[in-house]
């Protein structure tokens, strides 16, 4: 008999068998024809198992209870999708479109909680008892009570490796607490520096969205979140986190990230009035002292619109915003090798790298910043000796910072940029170029001579000092200064010098270019050494000196 069947291939995928013969004419080409069919055969049939592989690691809260009217509690169900979840290994747990009531949902590694379009998950009432008790807090606090507690969240989670949120979805704070005082007495934050045991009970009081502590592998993405409590998003000790293309309009913090490593925080768009938009901090709040580094800021937008109106589009100005771009106050160990980028900010306070705590601020770059209607100032870079550190030895230090192509237009008549350090230990390496400032001016004669105080022990923050004498640059305790490519200008007669040096050692300016109202010096030098000039007629008299 020709053409017999000298080799088969044989398998049974899904109840259906695949048989494929191999005749003996041409039997080469004809094994590998056929060795290949019964690949593609095997795989296609394979298909559907791999789909019901895939379903099996997707958990819907619905499957486990959840109703999302947003009246019944369902933060119990959404536990549940976690807890089927993290027993196969991980995998999806999906929070369709719906309203969902929740007190604190208990996040596991390998879990991605993905909250789809139409889908809100709701902060529950305080009187509904439903988030977590506060844990333990030992020892004497060095930073705020919000700083000391993780559990008493609406989503967090200790300890975890790869940890996902995301969607297009909303987390809404709803009835979390923005202002838990008490967390402060508990945690031993009001008797700094004096340490006092906690006498207080735990309570159940709900003050953050979303709280990660010690986690690895994080990313936040897409999800939008409304009235966030005490801070929209807070993530201490976290390793590799991405947070990116999230929107924040909240009531205080939008997110604070806190002695993280490896970060990116990029396509943000982040309104909060009464505090501040984008904070890295690095407090002591781990026991023991931790740098926020190799932190990358990028392409986000920050703002002190009133609270919601970033959201539903009216962007209605505050009084007093902030909103801002912050780096501290709490710093006990620092920041190193942080860049921040491409980012606008608009009706808040500037951009602001403060060091006060004992620890180190360096290597830092700024580049490519548009502000509009900033009080205060526009970019403020300070040390201090608040000194909340245990057994501090050193001096708050700051040091190589590069800020550039900056466009700033309304500041506040307070100042404009101020570079302040400590006068035992100044500010180090500091270059701002290309910078274009229009200040709101209204100075007077009076204010062109104030000698702002020392911050000291004092809170950064530049209200704090005041006024100054220079409506666009004061540098005091700096050394190694350099300024090139400036324009400084202002829509109201102002009588203050356009900048104004104190004890500056090594000031090099490069083509610095300002407005000034009738018999107003351009600049006012006192105690700087190694100066050098160039480009610059208006501080020709300066320059003869």
């Amino acid at each position: 008999m020709k053409n017999k069947c000298r080799v088969k291939f044989c398998s049974q995928q899904a109840g259906i068998s695949v048989i494929v013969c191999v005749h003996q004419s041409n039997m080469k080409t004809n094994f590998i024809s056929a060795a290949k069919f019964f690949t593609l055969a095997v795989s296609l049939f394979t298909l559907p198992l791999a789909a019901e592989t895939a379903a099996k690691n997707d958990f819907n809260v619905r499957d486990f209870g959840a109703v999302g009217d947003g009246t019944n509690l369902d933060s119990p169900a959404i536990d549940k999708a976690i807890i089927a979840a993290a027993a196969v290994g991980g995998g999806t747990v999906l929070v369709p479109a719906g309203t969902y009531l929740c007190g604190s949902i208990h996040l596991q590694s390998n879990i991605h909680l993905l909250i789809d379009a139409g889908a809100t998950i709701l902060g529950a009432p305080q009187n509904l008892n439903a988030y977590d008790e506060t844990e333990p807090f030992p020892g004497v606090a060095f930073q705020d009570g919000g700083h000391c507690y993780f559990h008493n969240s609406l989503i967090w989670g200790e300890n975890l490796t790869n940890v996902f949120i995301s969607g297009h979805g909303t987390i809404n704070g709803g009835g979390l607490d923005r202002n838990p005082k008490i967390l402060d007495e508990m945690c031993g934050y009001n008797h700094f520096p004096t340490p006092n045991t906690n006498t207080y009970p735990s309570v159940r009081i709900g003050n953050k969205s979303i709280a990660l502590k010690l986690c690895r592998n994080v990313v936040i993405r897409d999800i939008t979140i409304a009235h966030g409590g005490h801070f929209a998003i807070l993530v201490t000790g976290c390793d590799n986190l991405t947070i990116d293309g999230v929107t924040i309009d909240t009531n205080r913090d939008g997110m604070d990230i806190d002695c993280c490593r490896n970060t990116i925080v990029s396509n943000c768009r982040v309104n909060s009035p009464i505090d501040d938009g984008i904070c890295p901090k690095s407090t002591y709040a781990l026991g023991e002292i931790r740098l926020t580094e190799n932190l990358t800021i990028v392409n986000c937008q920050v703002s002190g619109f009133v609270e919601g109106t970033l959201i539903d589009g009216t962007m209605k100005p505050s009084k007093n915003g902030l909103g801002r771009i912050k780096f501290g106050t709490e710093a006990s160990g620092g920041f190193r090798n942080c860049t921040v980028a491409n980012c606008s900010f608009r009706s808040c306070r500037g951009f602001a790298l403060e060091e006060v705590d004992g620890g180190i601020l360096e290597n830092i770059t700024v580049n490519n910043l548009s502000m509009m209607d900033v009080g205060d100032y526009a970019i403020y870079l300070t040390t201090g000796k608040r000194n909340r550190t245990p057994g501090l030895t050193t001096n708050s230090r700051m040091k190589n910072i590069l800020i550039s192509n900056v466009i700033v237009d309304g500041v506040g008549k307070m100042s404009g940029i101020q570079i302040m350090g400590l006068p035992e230990q100044p500010i180090e390496g500091v270059r701002l170029e290309n910078i274009r400032l229009t200040s709101n001016g209204g100075g007077t004669a009076k204010d062109a001579d104030i000698v702002p105080k020392e911050l000291g022990t004092g809170y950064p923050e530049p209200g704090k000092i005041g006024t100054l004498p220079a409506y666009g640059v004061y540098a005091r305790h700096v050394k190694n200064l350099e300024l090139a490519n400036i324009r400084v200008d202002f829509k109201n007669e102002d009588l203050r010098s356009a900048i104004v040096c104190s004890d500056v050692k090594g000031l090099e300016i490069d083509n610095f270019k300002a407005q000034l109202a009738t018999g107003v010096s351009a600049a006012k030098m006192d105690s700087v050494e190694k100066l050098v000039v160039r480009n610059s007629p208006v501080l020709d008299e300066i320059k003869s000196k």
